[in-house]
C-alpha cells in the first residue's frame, strides 16, 4: 500500500477506536467494540493478535448480548469497509469463530442477518482499488468470503459446525448415527462437504502475493479445514461401502457422480496441500477408486453408463419418476437388509 497509506490507515484506526469510546454510552459494549477494531486494524500483510482474537472469542463466555455484539461490529465492519485489510482480518476473524468459538458465538453467526442465503456476507462485489497488490487481494476476499458462505451452509446440511473444536461432541453423535441414516441423507451430507472442496480448488493464485503473511494464516485454516473434510467424507464414503448390496439404481448413479466431482478435486488439492504421501487423503482417493469400481461390479454397469443413465432418468429424488424396481430398503446394510419384490417375483 505504502507509506501513506499505511499512515492513512493508522489515522482510521484512531478515529474508529475514539469514535467507538466515545459513542458507547455502555462500558461493556464499548469495550467489545472496540475488540473488533483492535482485531480488525488497517496495517496490512499483518495478521490479528492473538490476544485481540482471544478477546473476540472471549464474548462467548459472557451474556448472550456480548456475543450478539461482537458479530454485529464484526459484520457491520465488513460490510462497510472499503479497504482490503480490513475485510480479509473481519473474514479471518469470522473463520475463527467458526473453529474455535463456542455455541453462543456460533448461534450469532447463523442469525446473522436471519435470512442468510447466497452473498451471505455481501462481498462478491468487493474492490479496493488503491495499489495493484489490493486491487488483486480483493480477488482473494472475495473468494474466501464465498468459502465461509460455503462453509456455513455446509454446516446446516451436516447438522453441526464444520471445523469447529466446541462441536466436538456433536460431531462424534453425527459419525454414531450415520449407519441409521438414509441413503439419500448420506448423500446429501456429501454433496455438501464436496461443495467445500470444490469452494477450496477455487482459490486465487496470485503470483504476487507469494510470502503475504495473511493470506499464509488464512491458508493454514483452510488446510486444516481441508484435512477434516476429508475426514467426513470417508466416513460417510465407508458407510455406501457397506450398503452396496441393497443401494438402488438412482443411489448408485449420484453415488458415482459425488465420486467423479471428488477425483476431480485431486489434482488442485494435491497441488495446495503437503500430505506427505500416506494418510487420510491417500486413504480417501483409494476408497473413491474402489467404490467407483465396486459400484460397477454390483450394479453391473460402468461409471460412462450410469452418468448418461442419469441425464436420462434424472433422480427419483427430485421427480419420483424413476423407479426401477419396486423394494423396502433398510438405512444399513449392517442392520438390515432388502426384499426386492422384482427378485421375489422370479
Amino acid at each position: 500500500m505504502g507509506l501513506l497509506g499505511d499512515i492513512i490507515g493508522k489515522v482510521k484506526d484512531k478515529a474508529s477506536i475514539g469514535k467507538a469510546a466515545l459513542l458507547s454510552r455502555n462500558h461493556t459494549t464499548a469495550a467489545l467494540r472496540l475488540t473488533v477494531l483492535r482485531a480488525t486494524s488497517h496495517e496490512a500483510d499483518t495478521p490479528p493478535q492473538e490476544s485481540h482474537l482471544a478477546a473476540i472469542l472471549a464474548a462467548g463466555e459472557g451474556p448472550r448480548t456480548a456475543a450478539a455484539v461482537v458479530i454485529d461490529v464484526l459484520m457491520r465492519r465488513l460490510h462497510k469497509t472499503s479497504s482490503s485489510a480490513v475485510a480479509i482480518k473481519s473474514l479471518l476473524a469470522l473463520h475463527v469463530i467458526v473453529r474455535r468459538g463456542n455455541f453462543i458465538l456460533h448461534d450469532q453467526l447463523s442469525v446473522y442477518p436471519a435470512t442468510g442465503g447466497r452473498n451471505y456476507l455481501k462481498l462478491s462485489d468487493f474492490r479496493d482499488n488503491s495499489s495493484p497488490i489490493t486491487w488483486e487481494l480483493s480477488t482473494w476476499i472475495r473468494w474466501y468470503a464465498k468459502y465461509l458462505e460455503q462453509i456455513l451452509s455446509s454446516s446446516r446440511i451436516v447438522g453441526y459446525f464444520l471445523f469447529s473444536t466446541s462441536c466436538s461432541l456433536e460431531r462424534e453423535k453425527g459419525k454414531e448415527i450415520i449407519a441409521s441414516l438414509l441413503c439419500k441423507d448420506l448423500l446429501r451430507d456429501i454433496d455438501g462437504l464436496i461443495n467445500v472442496l470444490e469452494e477450496i480448488c477455487k482459490s486465487p493464485d496470485c503470483v504476487h502475493l507469494e510470502g503475504n503473511k495473511l493470506l499464509l494464516e488464512v491458508m493454514g485454516l483452510v488446510g486444516e479445514d481441508y484435512f477434516t473434510t476429508v475426514d467426513e467424507i470417508v466416513i460417510r464414503v465407508e458407510e455406501f461401502k457397506e450398503r452396496l448390496s441393497c443401494l438402488s439404481f438412482v443411489d448408485s448413479v449420484e453415488l458415482v457422480c459425488a465420486l467423479k466431482r471428488l477425483e476431480d478435486c485431486k489434482e488442485r488439492l494435491g497441488s495446495m496441500f503437503e500430505v506427505n504421501g500416506s494418510g487420510l487423503v491417500e486413504d480417501l482417493w483409494c476408497l473413491v477408486s474402489e467404490m467407483k469400481d465396486k459400484v460397477g461390479e454390483v450394479k453391473g454397469f460402468k461409471e460412462e453408463k450410469m452418468v448418461l443413465s442419469w441425464g436420462r432418468f434424472e433422480s427419483a429424488r427430485f421427480g419420483e419418476r424413476v423407479k426401477p424396481q419396486d423394494s423396502v430398503q433398510f438405512a444399513s446394510n449392517r442392520f438390515a437388509f432388502q426384499f426386492a419384490y422384482g427378485e421375489l417375483v422370479r
